[in-house]
């Protein structure tokens, strides 16, 4: 190798053959990791996170050293970590919201995740997001039930009208339910097909920038990408399937490479 030649690099690389760069729009999330594996993960993947959610309770059972470990992590790669709604809701419901979110805050935790999928909540949004911003904390909200099956016509009324109160109350976000198995639940039937009717009117309620869809499986993640393109904001992924994800977001997927919204066009080489 010619010593006086600065070496291609990937980022050199990738606009040639087409790729394009995106702001990022992976939102994983940590079911239970160790603080090693987040390290590594975020030192390989930060650039393409939007945001890194704690998922379920499990981080607040788990040692607190390591709990507090991955935060930092995250925060020194400047990813916005998020809590699951699921402690919020039954902090809500224990009587304990304001220590919820006095816990947040200290633990060094940039938004929490609101939601009514397995309670209901008595509280206005404008009070919620208030007590959240007097401590620094951002707020989105998640729309949907866990336990009540797929959208129908109603629920999904209520839903996007639920998303618009949280959104005017100052939420950054809003967050279509999908659990950890995109089948059953929110837009995705018991087979685990994608409801693309019903997506379609998320999107045109709120944006691709606001909303964001849980995307669990390959299937899902898949689907929403085959049917947005690379600029839906996409949820639930675990650490280990980021780069999968955006590779095929990208059109390096070879299932990707065919789709028109996904493939990348290549840049115009001039003959000399």
């Amino acid at each position: 190798m010619n010593e006086n030649v600065t070496p291609l690099t990937t980022r050199d690389y990738l606009p040639m053959i087409g790729v394009r760069e995106f702001a990022p729009r992976m939102n994983p999330f940590d079911p239970g990791y160790d603080p090693a594996t987040v390290e590594s993960h975020l030192e390989q993947s930060a650039h393409l996170m939007a945001t890194f959610k704690l998922s379920t309770a499990a981080w607040m059972i788990a040692d607190e050293a390591a709990t507090r470990r991955k935060i930092m992590a995250a925060r020194a790669h400047n990813v916005p970590v998020v809590t699951g709604g699921t402690p919020f809701e039954i902090s809500v419901v224990q009587g304990r919201l304001e220590t919820f979110l006095d816990l947040c805050a200290g633990l060094g935790i940039t938004r929490i995740e609101c939601g009514e999928g397995f309670t209901s909540l008595a509280l206005q949004p404008r009070a919620v997001v208030r007590m959240a911003h007097e401590r620094g904390l951002a707020v989105q909200y998640e729309m949907g039930k866990k336990q009540e099956g797929p959208f129908t016509e109603a629920s999904l009324e209520e839903a996007i009208a639920s998303g618009h109160a949280w959104l005017e109350a100052g939420a950054e976000q809003v967050v279509v339910e999908a659990r950890e198995s995109a089948r059953g639940v929110g837009m995705f039937d018991l087979e685990g097909h994608l409801n693309t009717d019903y997506a379609d009117r998320f999107a045109r309620e709120f944006g691709l920038d606001i909303a964001i869809f849980e995307a669990p499986n390959k299937a899902s993640q898949f689907a929403f990408l085959d049917h947005f393109g690379p600029k839906v904001h996409l949820s639930n992924v675990r650490l280990e399937e980021v780069l999968r994800i955006e590779i095929y977001r990208r059109g390096l997927h070879a299932d990707a490479f065919s789709k028109p919204n996904l493939r990348p066009i290549p840049m115009i080489v001039e003959k000399a």
